[in-house]
């Protein structure tokens, strides 16, 4: 049995690792921390989980999980993160760090976008980025796993089979997304604030989302040579999911049949790649740990519909993914 602590266990993430975790085989939650004053038993903070776990936050002591845990599940914010990761990867503890603190390999780029200094560029530069479908063989007996975004999630994998066979421009993307008000946090926010956000559908982070250097990092690794794109974000009034609508320009004429024989090449075997012939729709994903993909040739342009529920594939989910892989375990133990 795999003893897992859950890092910052207060937030959406923490919430949705706690209730995979429940029902995961070979995975017992031993230990949950929380900071100030988010502390008190797990219930009291979660009602749904009264009677399924009667844990008690914590506040974080690093001997404390490293002696009641073989694996944590970091779910803290940039920069928070980075100070509790260094110590638990120093006392034998695997860690899968759902934060940004380690997914961009430059820590000059990380300290532009993030606006922080980064204090851990050693596990920084051992850290390997925790997309199953596309880095598995890298995954496997990491010490540290820097969880995708949710964003990225979708995107690369929905970009990764035509960039790995040079098929379209690295130039020339555009990435449309729509994501529910979670992926803002549990955090108040006025903006996320039921009479600002019923009803409504704005655009964010127009040329500055965080996210963007990172999908253009993954991209480039994948394609070989530098990757650019305009990622625009959106946020609607529903609770969960993304749906991203991708546009690409390829360097000569592909048939459907050709995209289809590309995609089913790549992911026909992957237990949480779902490949559509017309776009999927957001309910069909929404409490699971599936990326919907639908790539179509229109006119002379090839659009890829890709579908997440941003909280599970695009955290959580996947964090429990790469625990597993981690571990020496199933996959997709806890998550089918």
């Amino acid at each position: 049995m795999i003893k897992v602590a859950i890092i910052g266990a207060n937030g959406y993430t923490a919430y949705e690792a706690i209730k995979i975790l429940l029902r995961h085989q070979h995975a017992e939650i031993t230990m949950l921390t929380g900071r100030g004053d988010n502390l008190g038993c797990v219930s009291n903070i979660f009602p749904a989980l009264t009677g399924l776990i009667d844990l008690d936050l914590v506040t974080f002591n690093v001997d404390a999980v490293a002696t009641n845990a073989d694996v944590a599940l970091c779910c803290l914010p940039h920069k928070a993160s980075m100070e509790v990761v260094a110590p638990l990867i120093a006392n034998g503890v695997k860690v899968v760090d759902l934060s940004a603190d380690y997914r961009l390999d430059c820590v000059d780029l990380y300290e532009s976008v993030y606006q922080v200094t980064h204090t851990d560029t050693k596990n920084l530069a051992t850290k390997c980025y925790g997309l199953p479908e596309l880095f598995r063989n890298d995954i496997a007996g990491k010490k540290l796993i820097a969880n995708p975004g949710c964003y990225p999630t979708a995107a690369t994998l929905a970009l990764a089979p035509l960039l790995k066979e040079g098929l379209i421009s690295t130039t020339d993307i555009i990435v449309n997304a729509v994501s529910g008000a979670s992926g803002a946090g549990r955090k108040a926010a006025l903006p996320f604030h039921f009479p600002e956000m019923n009803e409504n559908l704005f655009a964010y982070g127009v040329g500055t989302h965080r996210h963007g250097p990172e999908i253009e990092q993954s991209l480039t690794k994948i394609a070989g040579e530098k990757t650019k794109i305009i990622f625009q974000p959106h946020v609607v009034n529903i609770d969960r999911g993304i749906i991203e609508t991708i546009y690409t320009k390829p360097h000569k004429q592909l048939s459907q049949s050709n995209l289809n024989e590309i995609y089913q090449a790549t992911y026909g075997k992957e237990k949480f790649v779902r490949l559509f012939k017309a776009p999927p729709k957001l309910k069909d994903v929404q409490y699971t740990n599936f990326c919907d993909i639908c790539p179509m040739v229109v006119d002379d342009k090839i659009v890829i519909f890709a579908n997440e529920d941003n909280l599970i594939k695009g955290a959580s989910g996947q964090a429990v993914q790469n625990m597993n892989i981690i571990c020496g375990l199933d996959e997709s133990m806890g998550l089918l």
